[in-house]
This record gives structure tokens, sequence and C-alpha cells, in this order.
């Protein structure tokens, strides 16, 4: 399957939620690319767009996407119950139903991933960064997490790829 195969309605929502949240496949991109750069060689944005992409075509990973972006999105209209409106609000450290969500993406290809996803986590490189400013306004209690497991998710991808003569279309 490439990447220019018809998109189903899932995906197409779900590329369609990340861009009106602000998140475009190269802010992603360029999060493969500060996780993998020192370990492939001459690796490009291109290839890196590519996994994300790869990654984005998976059902698992819209379903995600869709579920904590909804819910990023009541939270900021006031729309949840307490206490859960304001543990959103507030992306409480022990509330963890954020990262629950995102290692249900990062798991798609296999533990690399979880190493992946908590250094970056932790990092808050690129677009990572303007997520988790709370001063914006914004909720992106979700959506961080979700970006840094879709990155997490292409850069294993990648990293199971490396050093083979063929790519896999997974």
């Amino acid at each position: 399957m490439s990447e220019n195969t018809k998109r189903s309605e899932l995906e197409v929502k779900a590329r369609q939620w990340l861009t009106e949240r602000g998140v475009l496949i190269d802010d992603i991109a360029e999060l493969v690319y500060f996780l993998q750069s020192q370990y492939i060689e001459h690796l490009t944005l291109d290839e890196c767009r590519h996994n994300v992409n790869r990654v984005l075509a998976k059902r698992e990973v819209q379903n995600a996407i869709l579920t904590g972006i909804q819910l990023d999105v009541l939270a900021e209209k006031r729309q949840l119950e307490q206490p859960l409106q304001k543990t959103i609000d507030s992306d409480e450290s022990l509330y963890g139903v954020d990262e629950v969500i995102a290692l249900s993406i990062v798991n798609v290809y296999g533990s690399i991933g979880l190493t992946n996803y908590g250094y970056i986590d932790k990092q808050k490189p690129g677009i990572l960064k303007r997520l988790d400013d709370k001063s914006t306004g914004e909720c992106h209690t979700f959506l961080d997490d979700i970006v840094g497991a879709i990155a997490a998710a292409a850069s294993s991808r990648l990293a199971h790829d490396n050093g083979e003569d063929v790519i896999l279309d997974d």
C-alpha cells in the first residue's frame, strides 16, 4: 500500500484534526529526525515524513488521535465534569491516561518505541514544547503525548528498517 492510496474516512479525519490543532506532518517528521539522525547516517526529512505517514495509516493510531483530541477540545470548552476537568486542564502528573493512549500508538512498532517515547516526552523538542505550553489557553494534555508517540513509533519503524535493502510497507 503506498502513501497515495485512498485514505479511509477515519484517517482523513485524524489528519484534519491534527492540522486544526496546529500539528503538521513535518512537525512530527522533525521529531523523528531528532530521535534517529544520530543512529541513521544520511537520514532525510523525507524518510522521516514517509514513516510518519505509515504510522498515521494505522487504525489504532487514528483512533487514539481522535479520542485524545476530542478530550482536549472538550476540556478547552470546559465541558467535562469535575474533577476530570481540573485534572485534564492541569495535565496532572499522576493522571496517566494521556500516556496510556500514547502507549497504544507506541506499541504498534515494538518495545523500542517505548524508550523513544520516554526520551522525547522528557526532552519536549520542537512542536512538543509548544503543545506543552500551558500559557496559551489551549489544552493539549492528550495531543502532546500522541504526537510524541507518533514520532516514537515512526522512529521505531525506521530503526527496524535501518540496514535493510527493502523498505517495508506495513
